[in-house]
C-alpha cells in the first residue's frame, strides 16, 4: 500500500487530515485505506498520553510499534496513513526506506498551525467532554517540547519527505495531487541499503552446512594422501580443486573460507538446489585460494 506520513505539531489538525484523506480515497477512488494512529498505539501499549512523551523509552516503543504496523500493511495497491507527530527526521527516513524496499510510493502531509491558536485549542480539550478528549490534551511541558525544541520540520529537498504537502487548518488539501503522487508515479527503485536479504529455510541452512562440511572433509583427506595433487569430487562431476589451491589449503584456512562462503551463500543462493551449492563452494575455493 502507498504510504502517507502525517507530520505536525500538537493540535495542528493531523487526525482531521488523516480522516479527510481516508474518506477521499475510499469514496473517489474505491481504495482500501488503513489509518495507523499514534494515539491508538499509546493506548494499546497501556501508556498515558503525556507520560509517553516524557519517557524516551516509552516513546521509542510507540515508534517501534507504529513502524511494525506500517510494515505489515504496506503494499502496492491501497493506502496506509500514519497519523502521528513523526517529528524525528531520522524516523521518517526509516519509513522511507521501508516503503522503498517494498517498491511503494510515499508522500508527506505536513500540518502547520499558529502556536498560540494550537495551545488555545489544546486548553479547550482539557475541559471538554467526553473524557477521552481531555485525556488526549497535552500538558504545557509536553506541548512546548514537541513544538519548540524537538520538532524537525520536513523539507521538500529531502527525498524521504518528498513529495511534501504543507497545509494549514484553513487550507484546502490538494487531494488529487496526493493521489497523483501515490498512484501515477513510479516508486523509487530499491537499492542494496533497502533490500532485505533472502530468507533462508531451516532445511537450506542444514543442507548448506552439511554439503560444505562434506567437501571440506574430502579435501583434507585427499591432501593427506596426495598433497599438492588436484582433487576430484565424485558427487560433482567436472568439479576439480586445482593443484595450486590443494597445495595451499590448511585446516584453519579451509575453516575460515567455509565460514565466509556460508555467509555469502545465505545472502545469494538461498533458493538454489543442494548440488549447485556444492559446485559453487568448490569454485569459491579455487578462486579464493589462487587469486
Amino acid at each position: 500500500m502507498p504510504l502517507i506520513i502525517i507530520c505536525g505539531c500538537p493540535v495542528s489538525g493531523k487526525t482531521t487530515r488523516a480522516k479527510e484523506l481516508k474518506e477521499y480515497f475510499e469514496t473517489a477512488h474505491k481504495k482500501q485505506v488503513e489509518i495507523i494512529s499514534e494515539e491508538d498505539a499509546i493506548t494499546k501499549l497501556g501508556y498515558e498520553h503525556n507520560a509517553t512523551y516524557l519517557d524516551s523509552q516509552k516513546e521509542k516503543r510507540v515508534r517501534g510499534y507504529l513502524k511494525s504496523e506500517v510494515l505489515k500493511l504496506i503494499g502496492k495497491d491501497n493506502v496506509v496513513i500514519l497519523d502521528g507527530s513523526n517529528y524525528i527526521k531520522g524516523y521518517r527516513y526509516e519509513l522511507y526506506c521501508a516503503s522503498k524496499a517494498s517498491k511503494c510510493t510515499q508522500c508527506t502531509v505536513f500540518t502547520i498551525r499558529n502556536h498560540q491558536e494550537a495551545w488555545e485549542s489544546n486548553l479547550t480539550r482539557l475541559s471538554s467532554d467526553p473524557p477521552e478528549t481531555a485525556a488526549s490534551a497535552y500538558s504545557e511541558e509536553v506541548f512546548n517540547a514537541l513544538t519548540k525544541f524537538r520538532f524537525e520540520e520536513p523539507n521538500c529537498n529531502n527525498r524521504w519527505d518528498s513529495p511534501l504537502f504543507t497545509v494549514q487548518p484553513q487550507d484546502k488539501l490538494d487531494l488529487e495531487a496526493v493521489y497523483s503522487a501515490l498512484f501515477e508515479k513510479k516508486p523509487p527503485p530499491p537499492n542494496q541499503s533497502t533490500q532485505n536479504p533472502p530468507l533462508s529455510a531451516t532445511n537450506f541452512l542444514y543442507e548448506l552446512d552439511k554439503v560444505t562440511q562434506s567437501i571440506s572433509k574430502q579435501i583434507l583427506e585427499s591432501r593427506q594422501i596426495n598433497p599438492g595433487s588436484e582433487i576430484r569430487f565424485p558427487e560433482y562431476p567436472g568439479c576439480i580443486l586445482e593443484s595450486g589451491a590443494a597445495l595451499l589449503v590448511t585446516p584453519q584456512g579451509l575453516l575460515r573460507l567455509r565460514r565466509q562462503f556460508l555467509t555469502f551463500a545465505k545472502m545469494n543462493h538461498a533458493n538454489e538446489k543442494t548440488d549447485k551449492i556444492g559446485r559453487y563452494f568448490i569454485q569459491y575455493l579455487n578462486k579464493t585460494m589462487t587469486d
